[in-house]
């Protein structure tokens, strides 16, 4: 538990990151028709991942790192979220349900990195 499960790329073309990473690294990549934005599932040799559409801005080049997003799977997705808060963590995203698979819900450290945490819950919904 506590270890990076997850992850996802933001694309401002989905179709077109889909096709970069199964040429380079062989990826498979499932559409999920039930989620109400467009994301298709990685699937890797090892950690699982997903590929969105990009919901805001990326920063200019000069203004650093646009990066993956990682998630930790959690044991409890309320009691982390409450010791994120209590350490200057700020709420990025609440929690959400991914139907029948987890909670998810994302948050800010204290240096404006984003980061995902998720409880695993075959009844989310």
């Amino acid at each position: 538990m506590n270890t990076i499960a997850y992850f996802e790329i933001q694309a401002a073309n989905v179709p077109q990151a889909v096709a970069f990473y199964k040429a380079a690294f062989g990826w498979n990549f499932v559409k999920e028709e039930s989620f109400p934005i467009e994301y298709y599932r990685i699937e890797t040799d090892s950690i699982y991942g997903g590929v969105l559409k990009r919901p805001v801005k990326t920063p200019p080049m000069e203004f650093g790192t646009n990066a993956f997003t990682c998630s930790i799977q959690v044991e409890s997705f309320d009691a982390t979220a409450q010791i994120i808060l209590n350490n200057n963590g700020q709420l990025a995203m609440p929690k959400f349900a991914v139907a029948g698979r987890c909670w998810q819900g994302y948050f800010i450290d204290n240096d404006n990195n984003v980061f995902g945490i998720f409880e695993v819950d075959e009844n989310a919904k």
